[in-house]
C-alpha cells in the first residue's frame, strides 16, 4: 500500500496526500477527512524513511557519550537509558557518538553527514570544544551539564556546588570537624570537568561556613581505586571522621577499605554526597545522599532539544536541579575519639 493508492481511492492527487501526511500545506478539513478515512481503512502506516524525507528531518538525535574505551559509571548509562527511553516515546531514533581523542572523528561526521536532527552533549567541561563547534554548526543542542560560559547554550544540570555544601553542612551538624571529598578522577578533574569543579567550591565554601578541616581527593573512577584512596586517606589523614563524594563508581572499595580497617560506618565513620539512587540503596548501611534524578534529566532533555528543534532562535533554557539530601543509614554523629578503626585500637571484633 503507497500513497498513490490512497490518492486514487480518495479522489485525490499524491500531492494532496502527501501534504495532509506532512503537514507542509494547508488542506481542507473534508479533504483531510476523506484522506484519514481511507488511511485508517487500509491501515496504512507511513515509512519511516519517506515519512523523514517528507519532514525533511532524519528523526533521529545523537547523544554524545565519553569514548568508547572509558567504561561508562551506573550513572552515566544512566542517563543513555533514559535518553533512548523518553526519544523512543516520541518516535525518535537515538545515534550514540563518542567523542575525545581518536574519537572525535565520530563527532564530525555526526555534524557534517546531516545524520540528526539535534544532538544530546554528556560529560561537558567547564571550557569545552564541543559546544562551540556545535554552535558553529548551527546544529541544535542540549547538554546534561554546562559549561563556564553557559549563556548560550540550553542545558539540564544538578547543583553539584549546592549539594555539597549541603552535604558538609550535614556532616558539621553531627559534629565532624574534619572530612574529605572524594572526587573523581584526577585526569577528568584535571581536564575541567564542570561537576567536579563545582563540587570542589561547594565542599570548600562548606568548609569555610561552617570552620571545618578538609582535604579534596581526586580518585579513579572504579572499585580498585575507591579502595586505593580510602587506604591513602586513613594512613595521611587519621583525623578524618566522615567523606562526601561524588565519584560512585569508587564506593565499593571505599566500602572494602573500611571494612579491612575494621571501621564501621555509621559508629566509626560517616559518608555521604552525590549519587544515582541504585547505589545509595545498594551501599551498606544505605548511603544518605542527594539522588541524581538521571531518568528525569535524560527525559526532560529530550524535551529541551525537541524545542531547539522546532524553535532554534528562541532564548535557550537553563535548568538546575536541587534534589533534597535523602537521610539514610550512613552518618551520624562524630565519634567522641579520634577514628582509628576496632582493629588499629585494639578492640576485639564482635
Amino acid at each position: 500500500m503507497n500513497i498513490g493508492e490512497i490518492a486514487r481511492r480518495a479522489g485525490v492527487s499524491r500531492s494532496t496526500v502527501s501534504y495532509t501526511l506532512s503537514g507542509k500545506r494547508a488542506v481542507s478539513p473534508q479533504t483531510r477527512k476523506r484522506i484519514q478515512d481511507v488511511i485508517d481503512e487500509l491501515g496504512y502506516r507511513p515509512n519511516a524513511t519517506a515519512r523523514a524525507l517528507a519532514e525533511g528531518r532524519s528523526r533521529t538525535i545523537g547523544l554524545v557519550i565519553p569514548p568508547a574505551s572509558r567504561q561508562l559509571t551506573h550513572m552515566q548509562l544512566d542517563f543513555v537509558a533514559s535518553v533512548v527511553e523518553a526519544a523512543a516515546l516520541v518516535d525518535l531514533d537515538v545515534l550514540l557518538s563518542p567523542s575525545g581523542g581518536d574519537h572525535d572523528r565520530s563527532f564530525e561526521r555526526l555534524l557534517s553527514e546531516g545524520r540528526v536532527d539535534g544532538a544530546i552533549l554528556m560529560e561537558i567541561r567547564l571550557e569545552d570544544s564541543r559546544v562551540g563547534r556545535l554552535q558553529q554548526a548551527g546544529l541544535p543542542f542540549v547538554g546534561i551539564g554546562h559549561t563556564a560560559a553557559d549563556e548560550q547554550m540550553c542545558w539540564i544540570d544538578v547543583d553539584y556546588a549546592g549539594l555539597i555544601r549541603s552535604a558538609v553542612h550535614h556532616l558539621a551538624d553531627l559534629g565532624h570537624t574534619h572530612v574529605a571529598l572524594i572526587n573523581r578522577s584526577p585526569e577528568l578533574v584535571a581536564s575541567g570537568y564542570g561537576p567536579g569543579h563545582r563540587a570542589k567550591q561547594g565542599f570548600t565554601d562548606g568548609l569555610l561556613e561552617r570552620g571545618l578541616r578538609g582535604v579534596d581527593q581526586p580518585c579513579g573512577d572504579d572499585a580498585r581505586s575507591g579502595q586505593a584512596c580510602m587506604r591513602e586517606l586513613l594512613r595521611d589523614q587519621p583525623d578524618i571522621t566522615a567523606i562526601v563524594t561524588i565519584n560512585e563508581a569508587a564506593l565499593p572499595g571505599i566500602q572494602h577499605a573500611l571494612g579491612e580497617a575494621g571501621i564501621r560506618v555509621p559508629e566509626d565513620f560517616s559518608i555521604t554526597g552525590v549519587a544515582a539512587r541504585r547505589w545509595a540503596e545498594d551501599f551498606r548501611p544505605p548511603l544518605t545522599a542527594a539522588d541524581v534524578p538521571a531518568h528525569e534529566m535524560g527525559a526532560k532533555a529530550v524535551t529541551l532539544l525537541g524545542e531547539r528543534i522546532q524553535a532554534p532562535s528562541t532564548a535557550p533554557r537553563h535548568i538546575l536541579l536541587a534534589p533534597p539530601i535523602s537521610l539514610r543509614s550512613s552518618t551520624t554523629r562524630a565519634p567522641l575519639r579520634p577514628r582509628a578503626g576496632r582493629r588499629a585500637l585494639g578492640i576485639p571484633e564482635r
